[in-house]
């Protein structure tokens, strides 16, 4: 199966470098997406370009992909489906939740001429960060890509409800599966309490374990590709 792989905050497609492999020894055709404004240099990117770089990359798939959105990405594998709901077979979300309609993409931190950095390890403290050690910080702190406002400060925008048709499969890295159902039946994920098909999966991971369990979650990427 085709799969488009989407990093969150501050990654390009490398974050994908351990997955790829895994996945292909899987008999999977995955493709890791660099966005714009997030590895190609750009700091003017807006959220609306990289929305139309997923959905050039979805229309470019030869069959049906499965659309792979990573934390903030959660948001663009769903943009993928609320704009092409016939073409996208599926999407995984990885610790993270697609944002609704008119709300701001990712407006997490402090931003500085123009763009978002990496705001360093202490928002993460805790269960995100637990399974990296400090040589695996440090690496990706100085990997990390500073994100254009026009990027974390842009609108979402979704429109055609046949998006709530496309199953979803929500991989639960720092959180529980039993939290996520939580938080979605206390109205906290609007989106995914619409959803028709919703699977929960968990992984023993902190927040990046493409990083820490790559191999695992593309069984677990996989999994969702074939539907077992």
């Amino acid at each position: 199966m085709h799969i488009l792989l989407i990093g969150g905050l501050w990654l390009d497609g490398s974050a994908w470098d351990a997955v790829v492999p895994a996945l292909r020894e899987l008999g999977h055709d995955p493709v890791p997406l660099t966005l714009p404004g997030q590895g190609d240099g750009s700091t003017s990117a807006t959220l609306a370009d990289q929305v139309a770089a997923v959905l050039a990359a979805v229309d470019a798939a030869p069959d049906r992909p499965l659309v792979v959105g990573h934390s903030a990405a959660c948001s663009l594998a769903w943009s993928a489906a609320d704009a092409r709901p016939e073409k996208v077979a599926k999407v995984v979300m990885i610790g993270g939740f697609p944002a609704g309609d008119g709300k701001a993409y990712a407006d997490f931190f402090d931003t500085d001429n123009g763009v978002m950095p990496f705001p360093g390890w202490a928002p993460f403290d805790g269960p995100d960060s637990a399974d990296l050690d400090e040589d695996a910080k440090r690496a990706f702190a100085s990997a990390a890509i500073p994100v254009p406002e026009g990027v974390t400060k842009g609108v979402v925008h979704l429109a055609d409800e046949r998006r709530f048709d496309v199953p979803v499969t929500l991989i639960c890295p720092e959180f529980t599966p039993a939290q996520a159902r939580d938080w979605i039946a206390a109205g906290d994920v609007p989106e995914l309490a619409a959803v028709k098909h919703v699977e929960y999966v968990d992984i023993d991971s902190g927040h990046w374990p493409m990083v820490t369990k790559p191999v695992e979650l593309a069984r677990l990427i996989a999994a969702a590709a074939t539907g077992h």
